[in-house]
């Protein structure tokens, strides 16, 4: 009988990075990189755009939070619109379409002149932009074998948080007006890239069977269905706390603190993305490692926890430990990828592209709510304590969402939602 030769480690990594660093893996990441780029510019150049607009004072956060929650309404609506596309025609016209139309807006919100275009192009962009991870993770899930599928997810989240952190640096040394040109002709750059791009097998095979694909009402008319995603969507809810709340507006928490100096928020927003590229690939390696995607997550909400108390009640008094606190935070984040990862794997591949790309988006729209509980407590609790409130309460409801999770982590992809 022939022995059965094992691939020395050497083959075996060189096979695993061949596989990573295909076409597709490769666009997939450096399309998220554009997104969050877009996507974190506002937040970046919040304060020198709207005082440039005549903005001042107090008006900085009321119509900071406007144009916020006008960007979120986008990514809710196009998450709708980008996953029903991508599980009818394919993950590929996503990715085409919704880089292009970000692309465009974020190049005309250069030009804006008053409140109400940059809100009016924060919500179109934010239509585009809710296309892009989904799409991404979606197509990267099916094209690579469960055993390392984990490692390129990781890639394509760690690009993009490496997209939000570029945002800080090309607005520290440009003009706001000209860190929206760059960002949208980086964008269509990228366009360039993907016509060598080619379909996933596992949905070119199921596109060729009699299916129901991209109905939304298969998420509802199912309660186990409605169920996982109602559950996907709480598990991410600390994440968007913390980035649209606690980040965004890291200058006003700053001042309730009683701090020394004035926090930068764009100083803010680039630490705490730092913080998550190591996030991100940690959890991505613990969850190879230990071959779980819910141990490594609930690790990481409890990290959370720690580090959002520290923000807003320790004795804090030092700008360089705030920012300290604000890399803790988004180290704590970086279970974005395992998050989006289980969106994709707990559906068929008729719904995938769906699920995973209104998920992530129905995330970032909780901001809405979320930002909205907290102005309404903030009179009676003061910044501080409505920021924690909400903050638990986002917390204690995603810990208990992912309990009830399934574990995917070995779950094969080629398989299909019926009824």
């Amino acid at each position: 009988m022939k022995p059965v030769l094992t691939p020395e480690p050497d083959t075996q990594n060189r096979s695993i990075l061949s596989q990573l660093l295909q076409i597709p893996v490769m666009v997939a990441a450096l399309g998220y990189l554009v997104d969050m780029y877009d996507l974190f510019l506002f937040s970046v150049v919040r304060v020198p755009s709207l005082k440039a607009l005549g903005v001042e004072g107090d008006r900085l956060l009321s119509e900071g939070i406007l144009l916020l929650n006008s960007q979120m309404a986008g990514l809710l609506i196009g998450g709708i619109l980008w996953g029903v596309l991508g599980d009818k025609k394919g993950r590929l016209s996503v990715l085409f379409g919704s880089i292009l139309l970000y692309s465009l807006a974020n190049i005309a919100n250069g030009f804006v002149t008053s409140l109400n275009q940059y809100a009016l192009l924060r919500f179109i962009a934010g239509i585009g932009l809710a296309g892009e991870l989904g799409a991404g993770i979606t197509l990267v899930t099916e094209i690579l074998p469960k055993e390392i599928r984990g490692y390129g997810t990781t890639l394509v989240a760690t690009m993009g948080v490496l997209g939000a952190i570029l945002a800080y640096f090309v607005a520290d040394l440009f003009d706001w007006r000209i860190s929206y040109f760059m960002g949208g002709g980086m964008g269509l750059l990228l366009l360039i890239l993907r016509v060598n791009v080619l379909e996933s097998k596992i949905f070119t095979k199921t596109k060729q069977r009699a299916l129901t694909r991209g109905n939304v009402f298969m998420l509802v008319s199912s309660k186990t269905r409605l169920a996982k995603y109602v559950q996907c969507v709480l598990v991410g809810l600390p994440i968007w706390f913390v980035v649209g709340i606690l980040i965004t507006f890291s200058p006003e928490f700053g001042k309730a603190l009683g701090l020394s100096e004035p926090v930068v928020a764009g100083k803010a927003v680039m630490l705490s993305f730092s913080g998550q590229v190591l996030g991100d690939l940690v959890s991505g390696f613990l969850s190879q490692y230990l071959q779980s995607r819910k141990r490594v997550i609930r690790l990481f909400m409890l990290l959370s926890l720690v580090f959002m108390l520290v923000y807003l009640l320790a004795p804090v008094s030092d700008l360089t430990l705030f920012y300290a606190v604000c890399v803790c935070l988004g180290f704590a984040n970086g279970y974005w990828t395992l998050f989006v990862t289980i969106a994709a794997e707990l559906f068929g591949t008729n719904l995938r592209a769906t699920v995973a790309t209104t998920i992530p988006n129905f995330v970032r729209g909780a901001t809405i709510p979320l930002s909205a509980l907290f102005i309404q407590l903030k009179p009676s609790l003061g910044t501080i304590y409505s920021a924690l409130t909400v903050g638990l309460l986002t917390l204690v409801v995603a810990l208990i969402a992912l309990a009830f999770l399934d574990e995917t982590f070995t779950k094969d992809m080629d398989y299909v939602e019926e009824g």
